[in-house]
């Protein structure tokens, strides 16, 4: 399962795509100072931004996004997927919004990601949909993954921070997450050694006692 992390271009993050080839890509979304150029060593894939600015309390850069696909046209590696825009927690508007953008963002030939919602089941995920990114709140989320995961060869599920919520994504079946706290205090901090532990192959009952 690969961990993506969100924006973070860190040396870091270069070094542990390095030491475990395929365990770590790139989550990267629009904005100033957000998107950087892809490496060999480090496959990414396209947010659309929308989380974020409903977590910021602010309206969605629509031109931004798109600024954003336009750029990576320009580049020898191209994202393995595109998280098509959608309105967090709101079913019938990301339906809506699907049927708007997939077809415009379909044009630029890289796979299409869905985001489910809370009230969303398997037979809301649009049949063009190449990968079903698992959004919504955390408490819908988490109860409703492994069903996505049992339905579709490839789920992605957003916001995942623990090394237990590692192991939780990877016995559902999940092929990638993102997230951005294991970084924010070093991988010294507990959660940095719970991502380490993580990709070079322990799991928690294999490594007692673990860290918090």
């Amino acid at each position: 399962m690969m961990i993506m992390p969100s924006n973070n271009s860190s040396g870091l993050v270069h070094w542990l795509a390095g030491k475990y080839p395929g365990s770590i890509g790139w989550l990267q979304g629009p904005g100033k100072n957000c998107l950087k150029e892809p490496r060999e060593w480090l496959p990414y894939a396209l947010d659309n931004g929308k989380f974020m600015a409903f977590q910021d309390g602010r309206q969605w850069d629509e031109s931004s996004f798109f600024k954003m696909l336009d750029r990576c046209q320009l580049w020898k590696f191209k994202p393995i997927w595109t998280l098509v825009p959608d309105e967090v927690g709101n079913r019938v508007k990301t339906l809506r919004l699907w049927e708007l953008y997939a077809p415009v963002i379909a044009r630029y030939g890289w796979p299409l990601a869905f985001a489910v919602q809370d009230g969303m089941t398997v037979q809301d995920v649009p049949e063009n949909a190449d990968v079903v990114f698992i959004g919504g709140t955390t408490e819908w989320k988490w109860k409703h993954a492994a069903t996505f995961c049992a339905a579709f060869p490839r789920v992605h599920i957003g916001r995942v921070n623990t090394g237990d919520r590692l192991e939780s994504a990877e016995a559902m079946g999940a092929e990638s997450v993102d997230g951005t706290g294991f970084f924010r205090d070093g991988l010294d901090s507990a959660r940095g050694m719970q991502l380490q532990n993580f990709i070079a192959g322990h799991r928690r009952h294999e490594c007692e006692p673990m860290l918090p």
